[in-house]
């Protein structure tokens, strides 16, 4: 069906006849041309079964589109011609869903397996014997395109939100409006409010069509049809949406006035439909999993003739009342999964193989390719894991490789064809010293991986460097979290940790380099938060020795090994030329642990940050050294629970490390001692139940009375702990 604003010749009859019509006649007359050309959209987009000719179509939508300009107080919200596009807007603005729209498990064994496993967990957490009846399943497809939630209220489209990160998205009101597959008013026995989620995709034929208009107006042609979709319901333009061929598919519900609306998966696609919703053809309900594999092979063999792209399918629990019953696990259903398809393989180069140094230290081998389509995308580069990976592939500059998509999403090589191995191709060694800070690398023989020893110099590892050195069981800095330090080091300010102590108010609160010249410039940090965190600054120039290890963020340096430490050596200089014979004296220091430290203070650029701390000032009390004696707590484990009546449970926590326990944070068979206090919740009950030692704060100061509490074992933060944030 032609859109009224392409460049043909229109009927005009029906503006002529609207020009002589009163508000009365008006009013009944736009009904009823709206209920026509809803109806003519659906017959024409949805069934594939237009019953009138464009130029009908063109004659109304004309004429109603005349009397909304006579009669502006007259038009419906849900007007068919909304579906041209608006005004323009500045901006997408940010809508809560009422319900959130969380991802699903995806089954990585594209064989059968997958459904198999998939029905066991099902079977497992519903307490269903071998014996009992199957399974009754819903089975979909997995549309590849943009996850989209569309509210309606008594009947009428009042919003359209994007998925987002499930539970903000983005207004697409306006956009969605143009889908003409979309219904902007619903008929019939509906909820006052309906919430209906699907997918909003592109048509490969309408993709192909749209990249060659792209192409002859000199624009962007997109990649993909998902990242079509993607960006034509993002626009600001709604009139560039309306121009852009999209569908929508229903899926699931959001937000439901009527509770009984529907009592099953497979029964909700069905009333949808009615209400007139696209809702896929290829859908069915089965039991057991032998059903859900047949699905799965069957859609896969229908795939490539698809007139859309899909991932994969997916199984849902059917009745409603089993998926309450099973519940969510994080932010996934339990009752519900999605199964992949085998990824798209292709041939290509490795042209070369680089190094990239992440934020922990890790050296990731990568593979520069020859750009290859695959998976729906072009593909430059590839991640080779490590050194070993690489071994094991054999894989040199110059090979010719198969490159895959591993989950439809991240580019790796599968293998190498090393009959087509150039000559004087060379094997690949991984870097003696950092390519991004010269700093020696060193290999970690558990995990298999290559690490730069630069931890407090390397400006790879700068950020989280800092940010672990600022945290609250390190130096406790407060206000010195990840955004305020990406912020410093983007604008020059921090290079190190030491820079910490440099830091001044005019530092803080002078304009942001990246809008200095703009017409309203921002400031780094308002006065009051600037001098908030000078303060602070100045408080952790008093630090404990233990403390300042840990701070140091030298990898496998945990709280409880940096106390240990301290407690050994006693002194700086002590721990810093130590050999790894040295260290491995120490307790729960290993050979991996001392290779670790070994490295760290080997490096001359840590050690000279380590020095600028000492020069700003930073400080700790003489440590008292450890006695052989041991406490009651020692080798316990304990976890703490609930609002104990004097400790904050970062002091209790550093107590009990210090005398030679463990604290866990969750409540096992394994665990000695429960300390709960105030509102203690779910850890004191299964205590409780497990049958666990539970104490309070006078019987644990008891069990430490024989152990004296040093400056160094006793914090002062009152914050709950942080997990470390920097492994070097």
């Amino acid at each position: 069906m032609t859109e009224p604003t392409d460049d043909i010749e229109l009927d005009f009859s029906g503006e002529k006849q609207a020009a002589t019509m009163t508000a009365a006649q008006a009013a009944p007359r736009m009904r009823e041309l709206a209920d026509n050309l809803e109806r003519w959209n659906y017959e024409y987009y949805v069934l594939d079964r237009p019953s009138v000719p464009d130029a009908e179509y063109d004659r109304c939508f004309n004429e109603l589109a005349a009397l909304e300009a006579r009669f502006p107080e007259l038009k419906s919200p849900a007007s068919p011609t909304l579906r041209v596009g608006g005004a323009v807007r500045s901006d997408l603005s940010k809508v809560i869903h009422a319900r959130p729209m969380l991802s699903i498990h995806t089954e990585t064994d594209f064989s059968s397996e997958g459904a198999y496993a998939f029905d066991r967990r099902v079977r497992n957490e519903l307490g269903l014997s071998d014996d009992a009846p199957a399974v009754r399943y819903d089975c979909e497809m997995k549309f590849d395109g943009l996850a989209t939630n569309l509210r309606y209220e008594k009947g009428i489209l009042v919003q359209a939100a994007t998925r987002g990160d499930g539970t903000t998205g983005e207004d697409v009101t306006a956009n969605v409006r143009t889908i003409r597959t979309i219904p902007l008013r619903l008929e019939g026995d509906v909820p006052d409010v309906l919430e209906v989620r699907g997918e909003v995709i592109m048509h490969r034929e309408d993709f192909e069509a749209l990249n060659c208009r792209q192409s002859e107006e000199g624009q962007k042609t997109f990649v993909n049809p998902r990242n079509a979709a993607a960006g034509s319901l993002r626009q600001l333009d709604p009139a560039v949406t309306a121009r852009r061929t999209l569908h929508f598919y229903a899926y699931a519900l959001g937000e439901v006035s009527d509770p009984a609306f529907a009592l099953t998966q497979s029964g909700m696609l069905d009333r949808l439909e009615k209400l007139g919703f696209p809702v896929a053809k290829e859908r069915r309900t089965v039991e057991g999993p032998a059903g859900l594999a047949a699905f799965h092979d069957e859609i896969e063999a229908a795939r490539p003739s698809l007139p859309f792209d899909i991932d994969g399918v997916v199984y849902k629990v059917d009745s409603f009342a089993e998926q309450n019953e099973l519940g969510f696990i994080a932010r996934e259903p339990r009752w519900a999964c999605a199964h992949k398809y085998p990824p798209e393989e292709a041939l290509t180069v490795c042209e070369a193989i680089d190094i990239q140094v992440g934020r922990t230290g890790k050296l990731t081998p990568v593979a520069r390719l020859k750009p290859v389509f695959v998976g729906g995308v072009t593909v430059s580069n590839a991640t080779l894991h490590n050194e070993d990976h690489i071994s094991g592939l054999d894989l040199r500059a110059g090979d010719t490789v198969v490159v895959r998509r591993a989950g439809d999403v991240i580019p790796e090589v599968v293998r190498v064809l090393h009959e087509r191995r150039p000559e004087h191709a060379e094997p690949f060694v991984m870097p003696a010293v950092c390519p991004v800070c010269g700093s020696a690398t060193i290999r970690d023989e558990e995990e298999k991986d290559t690490r730069c020893t630069g931890g407090l110099f390397c400006p790879s590892q700068m950020k989280l460097s800092i940010v672990h050195f600022a945290s609250r069981r390190a130096m406790g800095i407060d206000g010195l979290g990840e955004k305020i330090v990406n912020m410093l080091v983007d604008e020059g300010l921090l290079k190190s940790p030491a820079d910490i102590f440099k830091l001044s108010h005019k530092d803080l609160t002078d304009v942001l380099n990246s809008t200095a010249d703009t017409e309203k410039p921002q400031k780094r940090m308002g006065p009051k938060a600037a001098q908030n965190l000078l303060d602070s600054i100045e408080k952790a120039r008093h630090t404990t020795f233990s403390r300042f290890i840990f701070a140091l963020g030298c990898r496998h340096v945990g709280e409880a090994t940096a106390l240990s430490l301290a407690q050994h050596f006693g002194t700086l200089s002590e721990l810093e030329n130590a050999d790894e014979e040295a260290l491995i004296q120490v307790e729960d220091v290993g050979g991996v642990i001392a290779q670790s430290i070994r490295a760290f203070f080997s490096e001359p650029h840590n050690r000279r940050v380590i020095e600028e701390l000492v020069a700003a000032g930073v400080e700790w009390p003489a440590v008292e050294p450890k006695t052989s004696s041991q406490s009651a707590v020692a080798g316990k484990t304990f976890v703490l629970t609930g609002t104990l009546p004097t400790l904050s449970r970062d002091q209790a926590k550093d107590m009990l490390i210090a005398a030679g326990a463990k604290v866990s944070g969750s409540v096992s068979r394994k665990t000695d001692f429960v300390v709960a206090g105030a509102e203690a919740g779910s850890k004191l009950e299964k205590a409780q139940t497990l049958g666990i030692t539970i104490i309070g704060e006078e019987e644990l100061r008891t069990m430490l009375a024989g152990e004296t509490a040093s400056a160094e074992s006793v914090s002062e933060n009152e914050a709950e702990a942080p997990a470390q944030g920097a492994l070097f």
